[in-house]
């Protein structure tokens, strides 16, 4: 199983974890930017969340 292999298996079963971490990190950028760019932090954390594991697990 190569490293990519195990990455994926990785999110699909952890996917509420990663979902988590997403949305701390987008925060966490969000802050260091003076929020001057949310907008475009949150649609890339939602992407991110969609297509990581089965699918964004976390509530808005």
């Amino acid at each position: 199983m190569s490293f990519l292999d195990k990455a994926k298996d990785f999110l699909d079963k952890h996917d509420d974890k990663v979902d988590q971490a997403l949305d701390k990190i987008g925060d966490e950028v969000d802050k260091r930017t003076g929020h001057k760019h949310s907008a475009h932090i949150d649609k890339a954390v939602d992407e991110a969340q969609k297509r990581t594991g089965q699918g964004d697990t976390t509530r808005h």
